[in-house]
């Protein structure tokens, strides 16, 4: 069994160390959160000193990171990990960054003679936990086989998107169309009850009809409406909506140098660009219903 070491010990990353874990996987951890490395030292990993001890015998690598720049800082140049790693160490990159920087660190990679796998992850906080995320994949089919046990651990689907960088590319594409189906499923319930509507009777009628969408059926944005929906826990916990934002800009950004139209996409970042900007950032993504509402 591979011996992994785990960067980035997040609302995500955590738990996905923790799976690991409990399948039996050894993990190495590090954050620089020591609350966040605790929790994973508890369920039996090794609280490492710096990403570089963590990689210090390690033949695969997993990092769960906020930005491009963070990975390209953990990775590349003279301290980076791939100078570091044994030739043949596989490297799975589950942070939702841009599919260019992606590409660059996979050509590090391979320079160093490592292999690597761009693998964005869908299914929130609740699936890191539960185990049960997809996982988006760009890379070589042969890297992914030999990732596939450690995935499997995590998550419950596994799709195989591409090459380097096609992973980050699907992954931003589902992102970009979740912001805006939220945006969407917030506005409607917002017109809804200002026009005497029950949001749970409206958002039922929804779920059995034509405007039928994950938010409506999984992640309803409305206090109350869904009693595990981060909407009934005062948006706590979740995606975040700085990193919805996020994730807006890295869709704006990919049509801007491919020259494809987004439209609505552009829509849903600026949307989610005045609500962080009034303070709900850190709050679920599902909180924009803000935008159209004023909540008690």
């Amino acid at each position: 069994m591979e011996n992994i070491a785990f960067i980035g010990l997040g609302n995500m990353g955590g738990p996905m160390a923790v799976n690991l874990l409990n399948k039996g996987f050894k993990v190495s951890a590090f954050d620089l959160s020591a609350e966040a490395l605790a929790k994973v030292a508890a369920a039996g990993g090794r609280a490492a000193s710096s990403a570089a001890d963590a990689a210090d015998g390690a033949s695969v690598v997993i990092s769960m990171l906020p930005a491009g720049k963070h990975v390209q800082g953990l990775y590349l140049g003279d301290e980076g990990l791939f100078a570091k790693l044994p030739k043949g160490a596989l490297v799975i990159d589950c942070s939702t960054i841009d599919a260019g920087t992606a590409r660059k660190v996979a050509e590090g990679a391979q320079e160093k003679g490592l292999s690597m796998l761009d693998a964005p992850v869908s299914g929130g906080t609740a699936g890191a936990a539960a185990g049960t995320l997809t996982f988006i994949v760009g890379g070589a089919a042969d890297d992914l086989a030999r990732a596939r046990p450690m995935l499997e651990a995590m998550g419950k689907n596994i799709f195989h998107a591409g090459g380097p960088g096609a992973g980050q590319t699907a992954k931003i594409c589902n992102n970009m169309l979740l912001g805006i189906l939220m945006a969407g499923t917030a506005e409607a319930l917002a017109l809804g009850v200002k026009n005497g509507l029950d949001p749970k009777v409206l958002s039922e009628i929804i779920s059995k009809s034509s405007g039928r969408n994950w938010a409506t059926e999984l992640y309803n944005p409305w206090p109350g409406v869904m009693e595990n929906a981060p909407a009934s826990r005062n948006y706590a916990g979740g995606f975040m909506s700085e990193l919805m934002l996020k994730d807006l800009g890295l869709a704006e950004e990919t049509a801007l140098q491919s020259h494809a139209a987004n439209p609505l996409g552009a829509l849903a970042r600026n949307l989610y660009e005045e609500h962080v900007q009034q303070g709900h950032g850190k709050l679920d993504f599902s909180s924009i219903v803000k935008h159209f509402h004023t909540l008690n």
